[in-house]
């Protein structure tokens, strides 16, 4: 069960205890997925995040990439649950600039202010769940934790329902949500119909095995 934790405050390392950190992060990795200190003070590394989106998401075809495309060039559709993806990012990134090329690398179509980044922390047995800070860095909340995803996971969502900007929606992709909808209301109507149908045949079939003459 995830539940809300305070936002922990930013440490500032010197750049010796980067060095250090980085050292101890890169002695832990186990999947070849180091970070690299560069002469400026500014370190490079990965970090993985785990795509869990309700709504679905629109992609540019591989006709039209990089370029403005129309509408008919472009497909919405649910991602898989449990999706990761892996980024190589700087320690100089933002929460924002991360999400923007995450987007990108999939090209997806979507505004970036539908997605919101949340980091998310094991401790005592219990899950501890934050929206990350457009202006937070994840490579240092990755170095700080260290290489362990157990510790600490990135998580892509849509921002929560009362908080959606659906003004950053398209006529098009509003227009596809209620479609959508209307599918999916019509898919658990023949469930409950089959279901009640079941129930009903059963309790049938147990009067008439009351009342069948002996």
């Amino acid at each position: 069960k995830d539940v809300q934790k305070e936002r922990e405050p930013h440490v500032y390392l010197s750049k010796e205890e980067v060095k250090e950190k980085i050292q101890s992060y890169n002695s832990s990795v186990t999947d070849k997925l180091k970070m690299t200190l560069n002469a400026n003070g500014i370190y490079t590394g990965f970090i993985k995040v785990q795509m869990e989106l309700c709504r679905p998401i629109t992609v540019q075809s591989s006709q039209s990439q990089g370029r403005c495309a129309p509408s008919n060039n472009e497909t919405a559709f649910y991602l898989p649950d449990g999706c990761v993806n892996t980024l190589h990012i700087s320690s100089t990134n933002t929460v924002r600039e991360v999400i923007e090329a995450l987007l990108k690398k999939f090209f997806v179509v979507d505004n970036p202010a539908k997605f919101a980044l949340y980091k998310r922390c094991h401790k005592e047995d219990q899950v501890y769940t934050c929206k990350l800070s457009d202006r937070e860095h994840p490579l240092y909340l990755r170095l700080v934790a260290g290489p362990k995803t157990e510790m600490l996971s990135f998580v892509l969502r849509e921002h929560e329902t009362g908080e959606v900007m659906w003004e950053a929606f398209s006529i098009p992709e509003l227009q596809n949500f209620l479609r959508i909808l209307d599918k999916e209301e019509n898919e658990q109507l023949q469930i409950l119909k089959k279901r009640y149908a079941a129930y009903r045949d059963k309790l049938e079939e147990a009067l008439g095995g009351v009342w069948k003459p002996g």
